[in-house]
């Protein structure tokens, strides 16, 4: 059983354009590992015990990584396949945090609570609503958001300076986010001696990621959206949210989402696909969806 299960997971992420081999030959082994226990469901023992008889901790670190992953992927088909908990062998190396993919509505309900931010002059609620609006809809870092400066707005979308790596691309945006963009530019022209920032407070520069971020948060827990003291959506979980919906859009087509997985990597800056690849892994919802279409295919091309 765990077999054809790897058999399946394997094939989705070709699918995907993985080369997955030696993540292949790993769950292999450990569906062996299964079998000889006859095991038909994962439990965090299992994968515990497994990546426990590897030779060195690294090695036992990628056998639980990879292991864990599978079970991601189970979990989103049958609840009764267990996922381990993150870091049960320790803090080997920095892993992401899960991302909290938030509803149109919620986004909606933020940006609505933006407005009333209060501030010495009518430009700062104005700058965090259009701000967080821009993240939204186009997924920026927002780094690279409160770095745009005015003329960065262009007749083909916005131009992006100060990209991760120093790596500038120009970013096409809906013709609902350049008028919106440009009802703020005509409010912002009230504010005396404004810098070139496209997006700024009272005094005249940008606001700083921390302080976006505070706003951000306070935000969210007024809305009941993130505990007082314990994990929620963050302001970098509006970027995250672009790229999952942007996918969903896709369908069931997995040469769809294929292709819209290298324009998006594009469109994001990623340097690197696999960054992009990880909103797949990190989202059981999407993965189970595109899941069900390769198996499909697979089953098709083995009949």
């Amino acid at each position: 059983m765990i077999h054809h299960h790897v058999d399946r997971f394997v094939q989705l992420n070709r699918t995907l354009g993985k080369k997955f081999a030696a993540q292949e030959t790993s769950l292999r082994a450990f569906a062996d590992f299964a079998a000889e226990r006859s095991i038909t469901h994962l439990t965090a023992a299992l994968i515990l015990e497994w990546a426990g008889g590897a030779a060195t901790p690294y090695a036992a670190q990628a056998r639980f990584d990879r292991a864990r992953a599978f079970a991601v992927f189970l979990h989103a088909e049958d609840s009764r396949h267990e996922i381990p908990a993150m870091g049960l062998l320790g803090r080997s190396r920095r892993r992401r945090p899960a991302p909290h993919i938030l509803t149109r509505d919620q986004i909606s309900r933020i940006m609505h609570e933006a407005l009333l931010v209060p501030g010495l002059t009518p430009i700062s609620p104005l700058t965090y609503h259009n701000l967080f609006g821009l993240l939204a809809s186009t997924g920026l870092r927002i780094s690279e958001a409160l770095s745009l400066q005015c003329d960065d707005l262009t007749a083909e979308g916005l131009m992006v300076r100060s990209g991760k790596f120093g790596k500038s691309r120009l970013v096409p945006i809906h013709f609902s986010t350049r008028a919106a963009l440009e009802r703020y530019l005509e409010a912002r022209a009230a504010v005396r001696n404004a810098n070139d920032d496209l997006f700024v407070l009272g005094h005249g520069h940008a606001p700083t990621k921390t302080r976006a971020h505070v706003v951000f948060v306070r935000i969210v827990r007024k809305l009941g959206y993130r505990n007082p003291t314990g994990p929620g959506p963050r302001l970098h979980d509006l970027r995250h949210t672009f790229a999952v919906r942007s996918l969903e859009a896709c369908g069931n087509n997995p040469q769809a989402v294929l292709r819209h997985m290298k324009a998006l990597s594009t469109y994001l800056g990623h340097v690197d696909i696999a960054n992009t690849y990880w909103y797949l892994e990190a989202t059981p919802v999407l993965l189970k969806m595109i899941a069900a279409t390769a198996e499909e295919t697979w089953i098709g091309g083995a009949a």
